[in-house]
């Protein structure tokens, strides 16, 4: 079902770039897509009123992309007025599920791509593709997301697949953090290729036995992940979010792929949720927060969340949100209220 609240947003957010400041991303599509999902539609005009002065205009189209010379412009930034070009014509000429299904596999191994923001745009517009809004504006949105981690897209060294024992959570706390956790996450990233410990650390978690298996292990990174930025979250508020946000966004992609793609997608996923732990973790954890349980909390937490503002607050809590509804886990809860304080309110 097309959504105009949505529809309109995205038509006022598409003059800007994925980026802003020089590399923050621009959450404007993502925390927007939550806001009317979650049934808060009404706040969304305003919301954008406030976010869009912070953005930057999206770069002009230089050189054409072709099905010739592509893996020449992967990941090549200055080309991303380039990319959402040539994804808009890929979107007005075919399907989106042919255009999603062609290129998910060329860039999933570059999942870390804008920090995982790439990959999480992705799956918030997919969301609302699945949905039933395959509006102009939303499929404009997926061209925008997709030019976004082709220009981005950056693969982690020293990558190994799971094969293992251990489940997500033991897999995720036994991950090892790199000495030094100063500078972009890019440099980070590249720190990971000395790791000590990081390939043996990836290959720990369980192996993944077939698609569904793949679709049960990202539901339980999803959810260690959230339970983990309770107690971790402080080590760095903004980017651990995306430990448990990232396998989030591929989870709700897998029903747009086709089968033979959802175990590499998983193991990507782990990837970036085990190489943001590893570069931006703490080493010791705080104390949980104690969350009275109640059962209008995740209605509460949303309307909290639409009210604090803040793009990875609203994001956060939609996915933990879901945590809590499908596992019952109180713990899903505290790091909510996690989230509320560490990241000060907009504005």
């Amino acid at each position: 079902m097309e959504s105009p609240i949505l529809d309109e947003a995205y038509e006022r957010l598409h003059f800007a770039g994925p980026e802003w400041g020089g590399n923050l991303s621009n959450h404007g599509p993502m925390a927007v897509e939550v806001l009317v999902r979650r049934g808060h539609g009404a706040q969304v005009p305003h919301w954008v009123d406030e976010y869009v002065g912070r953005l930057d205009e999206l770069p002009a189209p230089s050189d054409a992309i072709t099905e010739q010379n592509w893996p020449e412009a992967v990941g090549d930034f200055r080309r991303v007025g380039d990319w959402t070009r040539y994804f808009t014509g890929e979107l007005e000429e075919g399907p989106w599920r042919e255009v999603l299904a062609t290129w998910w596999p060329r860039m999933i191994n570059g999942i870390a791509a804008g920090a995982t923001h790439s990959a999480i745009r992705v799956g918030h517009v997919v969301r609302g593709l699945l949905a039933g809004d395959e509006s102009p504006p939303a499929i404009a949105e997926l061209a925008h997301a997709l030019a976004y981690w082709a220009a981005r897209s950056r693969t982690v060294p020293g990558v190994v697949a799971p094969a293992g024992h251990a489940d997500a959570a033991t897999a995720l706390a036994n991950v090892p953090r790199i000495p030094d956790q100063n500078g972009p996450i890019a440099g980070r990233l590249d720190r990971l290729g000395q790791l000590t410990g990081w390939p043996a650390s990836l290959a720990a978690l369980r192996a993944i036995t077939d698609p569904d298996d793949a679709q049960r292990l990202l539901s339980e990174l999803v959810t260690a992940a959230t339970l983990r930025y309770g107690t971790h979250g402080y080590g760095s508020p903004v980017l651990l979010v995306h430990t448990a946000t990232a396998p989030n966004a591929v989870l709700h992609v897998l029903p747009a792929l086709p089968r033979d793609l959802w175990v590499p997608s998983a193991v990507a996923a782990w990837v970036a949720s085990a190489a943001v732990t590893a570069t931006y973790g703490p080493a010791d954890p705080a104390p949980a927060l104690p969350v009275s349980e109640a059962g209008a909390a995740v209605a509460n937490a949303l309307d909290r969340a639409a009210a604090h503002g803040d793009e990875h607050v609203i994001k956060f809590t939609d996915t933990a949100a879901e945590v809590y509804e499908r596992t019952g886990e109180v713990g899903a809860l505290a790091a909510i209220e996690r989230v509320f304080q560490l990241i000060p309110r907009a504005g």
